[in-house]
């Protein structure tokens, strides 16, 4: 058997970047618009990020499940929805710290700068007002993660 060089590693390109150590990174949408969800979910693949599971809840009762059950990474959250809208979400967050301690940026049609205050007040890091295009998220998340 003849021993020859030793190969180099599969080149591990993620999106035209090197890989890195950094661990996927585990999302939340929330939002009680389906395509606004799926929208976001693809502008999420659309990024430089190492994207793992992607999670949806249609309000923020559904999310406080999820986080309650899983580590995330980062919440993308609308602001009025039924059940507990965003910011009542962000409240209960806030309240159990031990939920999460992810990034949330709002993306929304709240056109009240009241509301956007209180979110960024109770923890948001972040808005971005809907319609949104796909560089505009991205460049929200750049600046967070």
């Amino acid at each position: 058997m003849r021993l020859g060089k030793p190969q180099a590693a599969p080149n591990l390109a993620i999106r035209g970047h090197e890989a890195t150590d950094r661990m996927p990174l585990d999302v939340l949408i929330v939002g009680d618009s389906a395509a606004i969800r799926k929208i976001l979910h693809r502008v999420l693949e659309q990024t430089d990020l190492q994207i793992g599971k992607v999670w949806e809840a249609s309000d923020g009762l559904e999310a406080l499940a999820v986080l309650a059950a899983n580590q995330v990474g980062l919440i993308l959250s609308d602001i009025n929805m039924p059940n507990m809208n965003g910011i009542e979400m962000l409240a209960k967050i806030k309240e159990k710290a031990t939920l999460t301690q992810a990034p949330i940026i709002m993306v929304t049609t709240e056109g009240s700068q009241e509301k956007v205050m209180q979110a960024l007040e109770l923890g948001a890091r972040g808005y971005v007002r809907k319609p949104f295009t796909p560089d505009q998220i991205k460049e929200k998340l750049v600046g967070l993660i």
